[in-house]
């Protein structure tokens, strides 16, 4: 697999061999380029794809899961407007789900951060502000952001957050450096919902449902009434393939809190 620590020394390795052949060649300039743009490309794709686990191992799936288990996860929340509804639909079905709540969401709306709990779901970092430029921040400002995050979740609840959803997918060293420090499991998807895109409630459903089966973590997020429409249909999809949502802790077999 594709690794940072796979593909820097590799890059480093076709320089330094490249350079030592031009004391006895002529290298085109173009075959440097060449090796850097493919560096580049490669960490470019690396750090926006989190399923590639290039800087950060994330846990994606367990199709040895003992169960008919999947796990509907929810970005972005609390949101006063859209999370009660979700809640609402999760508890018509009997369906678990794992949050990952944004801080200063959880600052605004603690309430309903409780709610979720009461409610038997899970609750995970996804830093404090959700930045568009989160990453660029460096290590002390992404540690700062998720410390700030389980502080304020342990504050209001007593629990000590294990588990970290990257920010829009993102990783890169100082994340991984960040995501360490603090102990955290990075949890990715392996369903990418795409429901925050202009695509359609068909679409979005037919995306989800064309490829979920056992052991899958769905990405979705808690934040317009399209997913409120997807996620009543995608669970009515679940109960008649007998699939059953379980909080990502339980599917992956891990501990979701200190």
């Amino acid at each position: 697999m594709l690794t940072r620590r796979v593909v820097n020394p590799i890059a480093l390795l076709l320089l330094l061999t490249l350079t030592t052949l031009a004391f006895f060649y002529t290298i085109p300039w173009w075959t440097y380029t060449l090796v850097v743009l493919s560096w580049l490309l490669i960490t470019l794709c690396g750090s926006f794809f989190v399923g590639w686990d290039y800087h950060l191992k994330s846990l994606h799936k367990n199709k040895k899961s003992s169960g008919n288990w999947l796990s509907i996860t929810f970005d972005d929340g609390p949101n006063l407007e859209f999370t009660p509804r979700v809640l609402k639909l999760l508890k018509k079905q009997d369906a678990k789900a794992t949050f990952f709540c944004i801080g200063k969401h959880v600052e605004n709306h603690p309430e309903i951060l409780m709610q979720i709990l009461a409610d038997g779901h899970t609750v995970g970092n996804h830093t404090y502000s959700h930045s568009n430029s989160f990453g660029f921040f460096g290590f002390e400002k992404v540690k700062a952001e998720l410390q700030r995050t389980k502080s304020l979740v342990n504050t209001f609840t007593g629990l000590k957050m294990n588990l970290y959803r990257p920010a829009f997918g993102v990783t890169n060293p100082q994340i991984e450096k960040a995501v360490i420090d603090l102990g955290l499991q990075s949890i990715g998807w392996s369903v990418r919902s795409l429901d925050t895109t202009p695509r359609s409630t068909n679409s979005v459903l037919d995306r989800i449902t064309s490829k979920v089966s056992k052991g899958d973590i769905i990405l979705l997020h808690d934040t317009s009434e399209k997913t409120i429409a997807v996620l009543e249909r995608l669970l009515v999809f679940m109960q008649e393939k007998n699939l059953e949502s379980v909080p990502v802790e339980r599917l992956l077999e891990i501990e979701a809190y200190e």
